[in-house]
């Protein structure tokens, strides 16, 4: 397992300037708007922590053309932070809010003046062929992204379809115009990652490549076409750092770029298209010649943005404010760029074994799944508003786990398996899609690979887990957490199990999800470290991250948030605890501690409410466990408290990385008043909803209303719950009974009912064995 620690040591802890306060983006969030994109607010994300990237794609496309103001360090994730000054160009794939950086493939940046082969630096940008810009330049929306290149005087415009990219560029009168194409630039964790390279110009507006890149994704292979609406008058091709002699249309190397030389005229137009793939440079044609045939960028950007209508239209919400809209509406933004469709028009696709495959009509590859992130609310979500692309998702990782030679996906990126993070979460995803019915995936099929990985593989510690009953700390790193995660696996699993009539596994792993109870320290009611003789591991601090300095006993956690990541058995882990007021007395006080961290503490650790956490997903579902507790109430102040202080509609508005949507998905389920705390249950439980209505647009047209009715928009205490009508005593819902349309009315109050859902017969599902 690689922890997202590797990747902190370039970590920069950049502030924002007063650009934050400022309206960050062009055209159109005031008022209220037929279209919900008015409402995304894309400079959200791309500062503190959050790790998002401004520029053009449409969902879960496989390109995200964006400007990269720098390639390395960890508040550069996504290429591009807010603090920064100078752009290095305009690259095609981009990563959102992870904690580990990667892609920034096909960098291009036009210029003027004399040729500068290197980007330069931040604090130099005339050292190299960067430029300077202003954020009061830049125009951000869903599908277009623009943006005045200071130093050139050149306009640059960029939107996207599925697979291409597509480029404008008004530039001023010059003999000396020119583009960079830098396909050398990568995101550089390590340095110089880039093997194999390969380009070749084809007639006189066409340029190809591939490349192998060992980063995170290590062995990723990546390939373009790229076309100019006008013919360059010269062609250089730099290998290695030697201009190769005139004529030349082909090279191979590390370090290669091309320089593609214009005259141009005051305002002229130079259109600019590039396909990708990862299977040839031949299918980066192709998808390029089939998705933009022609020159048309206004139509593609008009395109971009009817898809992002219709796919943010799914969820239609009435009230709130208008910060409350723009954090809404950009978190499901945010929601749908990944995971990313990464075949080919063909239906080709480079799988987990590096081989080309081909797929069924109908089905896609996706890529980019952050699922020790996204497994908690983002995938719960798409089983509402995504109906139609579940069983392609859940295809996809049932084909990774088949052809990967490391078995079940984890955070697999673009063909390759990163390893990033504990447990094996494809489980949980799987599972809740069995659990939900859905249809067109073979569950036989599924659960050959998930038993393998939980009964079989040598994996991470799951060997201990299986011999011991749980992993110890001083023969595996992070031991209490993979412990932890393992159990939800098990659980996980077993869903399927029952659901094929395999009682006999299903009883094993429902036994086994258990294990908790092995390091359940009844003296200090906490769960913590245990050594392979059965001892607790000493010394210990529940805020520590672990016992010794070879290795830490949590992931990206300590012993505080690791205490309340029972999912799945709450009810069972609340009689281990010593009964609901012993279990409700540590909860609360999990977010009444002292704030203060460690020093070695990781920045994933984030905005804190005691020790609780929410700038790192381990604790999004802390705050609904008092429903099983028979608390419920206090639910409902902690949710609506996180929704109004953890989310903000400015560039340093997220608590912490953004990982792929689930930190949006998070506020997107909660603003509505649902949130999937055991994902594999299939069940839903009720918070705090903060607007007047939600109509969530499901499979076949058919709608889930959820309405909220109130006196004053801070009544936060649900009072009442009918359900399509009917009275509804309990603070949860099965999924079945939504899925195909229904109306959930909720009654708020200034004060909280105490008799509603707190009885133990009506607290959510739990684990029977």
């Amino acid at each position: 397992m690689l922890s997202r620690r590797t990747f902190l040591e370039l970590m920069s802890l950049t502030a924002c300037s007063d650009l934050i306060a400022k309206p960050l983006f062009k055209g159109g969030l005031g008022g209220a708007h037929e279209d919900p994109a008015q409402y995304v607010n894309l400079a959200i994300g791309t500062g503190g922590h959050g790790h998002t990237y401004p520029g053009a794609t449409v969902p879960f496309g496989a390109v995200q053309l964006s400007p990269d103001t720098f390639n390395s360090g960890w508040d550069w994730c996504s290429g591009y932070h807010i603090s920064d000054s100078s752009i290095m160009g305009f690259s095609h794939t981009h990563l959102s809010g992870t904690g580990c950086g990667d892609l920034l493939d096909v960098l291009l940046m036009p210029c003027v003046g004399d040729v500068k082969l290197e980007a330069g630096s931040r604090e130099n940008p005339e050292s190299g062929y960067r430029s300077r810009f202003s954020h009061e330049d830049e125009v951000m929306k869903p599908g277009y992204y623009s943006v005045k290149l200071k130093d050139y005087g050149v306009l640059a415009e960029l939107s996207a379809t599925e697979r291409t990219g597509a480029h404008k560029y008004t530039f001023p009168a010059s003999e000396k115009s020119h583009f960079i194409l830098d396909w050398t630039h990568a995101y550089e964790d390590p340095k110089n990652p880039v093997s194999d390279a390969f380009l070749s110009v084809r007639g006189n507006d066409t340029v190809l490549g591939g490349r192998t890149v060992h980063s995170w994704g290590n062995g990723r292979k990546i390939y373009f076409a790229m076309q100019f609406s006008k013919a360059p008058e010269k062609i250089e091709i730099i290998a290695d750092g030697t201009t190769l002699p005139a004529g030349t249309t082909e090279a191979k190397g590390t370090a290669l770029k091309t320089v593609l030389h214009h005259a141009t005229a005051a305002g002229e137009v130079i259109y600019v298209k590039t396909g990708i793939s990862a299977v040839s440079a031949e299918n980066a044609l192709k998808n390029l010649e089939k998705e933009q045939p022609g020159w048309d960028f206004d139509g593609v950007r008009k395109a971009a943005a009817s898809t992002w209508e219709k796919e943010l239209g799914r969820i239609r919400i009435d009230g709130g404010t208008e910060k409350q809209k723009q954090i809404f509406y950009t978190s499901l933004y945010h929601m749908m760029v990944a995971p990313t469709v990464m075949d080919d028009v063909d239906g080709s696709y480079r799988g987990m074994d590096l081989e080309v495959h081909q797929l069924e009509p109908g089905q896609h590859n996706y890529s980019t799944y952050s699922l020790w992130d996204t497994y908690r609310a983002l995938h719960p979500c798409f089983t509402l508003f995504q109906q139609e692309r579940v069983p392609t998702m859940v295809n996809s990782l049932i084909a990774m786990a088949e052809q990967s030679p490391a078995g079940m996906p984890v955070w697999p990126l673009q063909g390759r398996e990163t390893g990033t993070m504990t447990g094996y979460h494809s489980a949980s995803v799987m599972a809740e899609a069995c659990v939900k019915n859905f249809p067109g995936i073979d569950w036989e099929r599924a659960y050959k690979v998930m038993r393998k990985r939980n009964m079989d593989d040598d994996y991470e510690g799951l060997g201990f887990y299986r011999e011991m009953g749980y992993i110890p700390a001083d023969l595996e790193s992070e031991s209490v957490s993979k412990t932890l995660e393992y159990d939800y696996g098990d659980w996980a699993c077993s869903k399927v199990a029952e659901k094929l009539g395999k009682t006999d596994d299903a009883a094993i792993m429902k036994k086994r999800s258990r294990n908790y109870q092995h390091l359940f320290d009844p003296k200090t009611k906490f769960i913590r470290a245990k050594l392979k003789d059965g001892q607790w591991a000493t010394p210990y601090d529940p805020k520590e991250m672990g016992h010794m300095q070879k290795w830490r006993d949590y992931t990206e956690s300590n012993s505080w948030e690791t205490t309340f990541s029972v999912q799945h058995d709450v009810m069972h882990y609340i009689e281990v605890f010593g009964g609901r007021e012993a279990f409700v007395t540590k909860l609360d006080e999990l977010f009444n501690q002292d704030s203060t961290l460690p020093a070695d503490a990781p920045p994933d650790i984030a905005g804190l409410v005691g020790m609780y956490a929410h700038g790192n997903e381990p604790c999004h579902h802390m705050a609904y466990l008092y429903l099983w507790a028979g608390q419920p109430h206090k639910t409902q102040a902690r949710i609506r408290m996180l929704l109004d202080t953890m989310y903000d509609n400015k560039p340093d508005g997220l608590a912490g990385n953004e990982d792929c949507g689930q930190m949006s998905a998070w506020y997107v389920m909660s603003a509505m008043g649902l949130y999937a705390v055991d994902p594999a249950s299939g069940s839903y439980v009720f918070g705090s909803p903060i607007f007047d209505k939600a109509t969530i647009t499901l499979a076949g047209g058919k709608k889930l209303e959820i309405e909220t009715k109130r006196k004053s928009p801070t009544d936060q205490y649900i009072q009442s719950v009918t359900v399509d009508g009917k009275p509804h005593d309990r603070l949860w819902i099965e999924h079945e009974t939504i899925a195909r349309g229904a109306k959930i009315v909720f009654t708020m109050s200034a004060e909280p009912n105490l008799q509603l859902g707190v009885s133990e017969a009506a607290a959510p599902p739990s684990l029977e064995v």
